[in-house]
This record gives structure tokens, C-alpha cells and sequence, in this order.
């Protein structure tokens, strides 16, 4: 990360510059000073499109050497290989897009996680490229304003939703007819929140203002931002448990599909790009609510109704239709308990000896870590297909009762587990040792 110049160090060059009339700067003060002053204007518009433009690109490429594996050339065209590419980003920029007649509106997270990944890391560019521009870090300290981050960010998501505007006009057909305005809004969304982040850290702005923000804030975010992740990890390691488990169907699938190299390749590609759709399913698996894998479908722990599934080897790792096992209820338990662990290590390391802090802590981060995985699983579903398949997806607003009512409970529990054992369990293990020593002796006399 940048870091901004302080006035100190400014002045105290300034001084020794006037000290010595006619001397010249070192090259590194140059460079530096050159790298970090770049103009503003073009430098975060140019960064916006680059942005943008690299993980197209990198899409259109991999449509292009789809079109070879899959018929060597032989069906299609260059140009249709290009425009299925462009489609595929602007998917995953939300647009929704027609195959056939067809209605797709299932976003492949996978592939918007790529593009804002990108996003941040062209924005921290951009951001240490635009470092030395408004007051120093004192100055900031001081209440000044500085325009910088939000300027940069501006300028930067003005030219990531220009690219996408561009990619919806030129790969827009009669049949496809993919939607502009969805495309831009989730661009600004993209450019504007991870890329604008991105340019506040790379700044250093970022340094400056997060320690202005009120401690019991910064905990809150702590608790859910290590609820969110613990439980993402629980998911996806419950979905790759439940694909090995009948792996063998997996199989029997692709060879059904009689599937060269090729072909198995953009297979595995495919489940990369819904591998993070797949595992929102299992946390809604997990969390009791479930999903729905078409109309009147319901895979959950209490129930299993399945219908004609499409040809797709992730979907093996959907349990058997009929009664559910005993055990799979218990599955519940498991976003209490994660709750209850991440509380209770935040409490350590950060103590609160108030029992309403503590408890204020647990609940709110806990509740703020559902409400975030009810909105995540809400873009997890979408229309896939024809029929039944117009209709896949969690039950975001189930999911976003139980995910409360457990992480907000273990939140509290644990906050307060570790609250007690801070107040009172040392003080009381101190005191059974004690006793217990002063009785060792009364028997050794």
C-alpha cells in the first residue's frame, strides 16, 4: 500500500532544497514522485476500462478456443464464437441473455468474482498511481477534504460502464437481446464499490480512515466478516464431501454425454465459473432452508423431492430422493456453533468486560453476517432453462430467518461464554485450586 507524505517530511525536503540552492533531486524522489502523481482524469478512466476489458477479453479468447475443442471449426463462425464470449460476460455482469428462445437469468458468480477481482486489483494500480494528488496525511488528519478516492473512483466506474455498454451494443442480436441497463448498473456497482475500494487502499487513503471508525463498528465487522468465511469454507467442503460421495455418477454422466477432451475441458470450466452458485446452494442446504432444482422440487434436511435433472455433472452431489436420514436435522446446528466459535475469539482477542458490549457485539455481527448470506444467496439462482428448469435457486427469504436466528444466537452465546470466563471463570478456577491446595495440605499434616 502507498503511503502518504506526510507535511513534516514535505517541509523538511523543502528546507533542505532551499539549502542547497541549485541541487538536484535524487532520481528515487523522482520516480517516486512521478509514479505517484500521474494524472488523475486518465489514469482512472483508462484504469476503469482496462478493468473491464481484460476479463472480456480473456472471456472472448476462451469462447473462441471453446468453438475449436468442441467441433475443431467445423460449425459457426469466429464472430459467433466471439459474441457467445461477450455474452458470458455480460452474464456475469448480471444481463440476462436468451439461448434458443430461452430466458438464462442465472448469473455464474464464479466469473463475477474473476471480474472483481481484476476490478481490485487494476483499482489499487490506480490508486498508487493517483497517491501524491490532494492534501498529505496530516492535512487529512486535520479535517481537510480530499476529493481524491471519490474522483478516481467516479472516473473509474464511468469507464468500466462504458465497456459494458459497448459489449451489450455490439454483441446484441434479435434472438439473444441481452439487457444494457442491468449492465450498467452492476458496472457501476463493480467499478464503483471494488474498484473505489481498491483505489482507497492503493491510495493510502484507506490507512487514514478506517482507524476514524468507531471500535465497536470495526468488532462487528470482524465477527461477520470471520462468520461469513468459516461458513463458506464449511459449505463448499459439504459440497465437494457430498460430489465424492457419488462421484460415480459424476462419471456416468460425462461418459452418457460422450464427451471427448474437449468437451470435458469446458465441462470443468462450466462447474469452475458455479462453483460459488453451487456452494450458496449447500450453505442454504446447511442452514435448513434448502433450494429448489426446478418447479416443485425441494432438496432440503427435513425433505428430498427431485424431478428429471438436466445432464450436468455437478448435479450428483444432490442427496437421494425419498426420507432423509435422521442425522441430516442436526446439520442445523452447524451455523450456531459457527457463530458461537467466531464470537468467542473475537471476545479473546479483542476483551469486553461489559456483559451488554460483549453480548451487543456477538448479536449484531451475527445478524449482519445473515442478512450479508441472504443477499449473496439471492443472485445465486436464476432460470437455467426451459420448463421445470426456469425455476432453480435457494429460498433467499427462509434463508434469511434461519441464517439470523442462528448466527445472531451463536453470537451472542459465545460473546458471553467468553465474557463470563473473562469476568468471573479465571477468578473462580483460581479459587478451586486454591481450596484444593490448602486441603492437600491439611492431609499431608
Amino acid at each position: 500500500m502507498t503511503s502518504l507524505q506526510s507535511s513534516t517530511r514535505r517541509t523538511a525536503g523543502q528546507s533542505a532544497s532551499a539549502g542547497r540552492r541549485g541541487a538536484q533531486r535524487s532520481d528515487a524522489d523522482l520516480r517516486r514522485d512521478l509514479a505517484t502523481s500521474r494524472p488523475l482524469v486518465p489514469t482512472a478512466t483508462i484504469g476503469g476500462v482496462i478493468a473491464a476489458g481484460a476479463p472480456l477479453l480473456v472471456c472472448l479468447a476462451l469462447a473462441v478456443v471453446g468453438w475449436f475443442l468442441t467441433d475443431a471449426g467445423g460449425e459457426g463462425t469466429p464472430s459467433g464464437a466471439l459474441r457467445v464470449g461477450a455474452h458470458g460476460w455480460l452474464v456475469a455482469h448480471g444481463s440476462t441473455v436468451a439461448v434458443e428462445g430461452i430466458r438464462i437469468t442465472a448469473i455464474p458468480l464464479g466469473l463475477t468474482l474473476i471480474c472483481a477481482w481484476a476490478t481490485w486489483r487494476v483499482g489499487h494500480r490506480v490508486g498508487e498511481s493517483v497517491s501524491g494528488h490532494g492534501p498529505d496525511a496530516d492535512r487529512i488528519a486535520d479535517g481537510e477534504r480530499d476529493w481524491t478516492v471519490p474522483l478516481a473512483a467516479t472516473l473509474f466506474a464511468v469507464g468500466y460502464a462504458v465497456v459494458g455498454v459497448l459489449a451489450s451494443s455490439l454483441a446484441a442480436t434479435a434472438a439473444s437481446s441481452p439487457a444494457p441497463a442491468r449492465v450498467v448498473l452492476w458496472s457501476l456497482l463493480i467499478g464503483g464499490l471494488v474498484g473505489g475500494a481498491g483505489i482507497a487502499f492503493g491510495s493510502g487513503r484507506a490507512a487514514i480512515w478506517l482507524p476514524v471508525i468507531p471500535a465497536v463498528v470495526r468488532d462487528v465487522a470482524l465477527v461477520t466478516r470471520r462468520i461469513l468465511g468459516l461458513w463458506f469454507v464449511i459449505s463448499l467442503v459439504a459440497l465437494a464431501i457430498a460430489f465424492v460421495l457419488d462421484f460415480s455418477t459424476a462419471a456416468n454422466v460425462v461418459s452418457q454425454l460422450h464427451a471427448d477432451g474437449g468437451a470435458v475441458t469446458l465441462l470443468i470450466v462450466l462447474t469452475a465459473i458455479v462453483l460459488p452458485n453451487a456452494m450458496l446452494f449447500s450453505s442454504s442446504y446447511l442452514v435448513g432452508p434448502g433450494f429448489t432444482v426446478g418447479t416443485g422440487t425441494t432438496v432440503s434436511t427435513g425433505a428430498v423431492v427431485l424431478g428429471p435433472l438436466p445432464m450436468f455433472p455437478l448435479l450428483a452431489a444432490l442427496p437421494d430422493q425419498g426420507p432423509t436420514p435422521g442425522w441430516t436435522g442436526w446439520l442445523m446446528v452447524l451455523p450456531v456453533l459457527v457463530a458461537i466459535v467466531v464470537a468467542g475469539r473475537v471476545q479473546r482477542d479483542r476483551p469486553v468486560l461489559a456483559w451488554d458490549q460483549a453480548a451487543i457485539r456477538g448479536c449484531a455481527g451475527g445478524i449482519l453476517a445473515g442478512v450479508v448470506l441472504a443477499l449473496l444467496t439471492a443472485f445465486a439462482g436464476g432460470a437455467v432453462g426451459p420448463g421445470r428448469m426456469a425455476e432453480v435457486g435457494p429460498f433467499t427469504f427462509e434463508v434469511l430467518l434461519h441464517a439470523i436466528a442462528s448466527f445472531g444466537i451463536g453470537g451472542v452465546v459465545g460473546a458471553l461464554v467468553v465474557c463470563w470466563w473473562q469476568r468471573d471463570g479465571d477468578g473462580w478456577v483460581r479459587t478451586r485450586l486454591a481450596g484444593s491446595a490448602r486441603l492437600l495440605r491439611r492431609r499431608q499434616r
